[in-house]
């Protein structure tokens, strides 16, 4: 399956990456190094708004 639209969103330090959390709330996801949260969405698990990659 394919996942539906979200905000790809690569923060370059610690505040921004808590300013986008705190900003976006639930509909945001961190995506840190692993690939279970890819796979998730995919099955439509998780379906985040936005996806904030540290």
């Amino acid at each position: 399956m394919i996942p539906p639209a979200f905000d790809y969103l690569v923060p370059a330090t610690l505040p921004e990456a808590t300013a986008l959390l705190h900003e976006h709330g639930d509909e945001a996801k961190v995506l840190a190094g692993g690939h279970s949260l890819i796979s998730a969405m995919r099955l439509r698990f998780a379906e985040p708004s936005h996806l904030i990659d540290i």
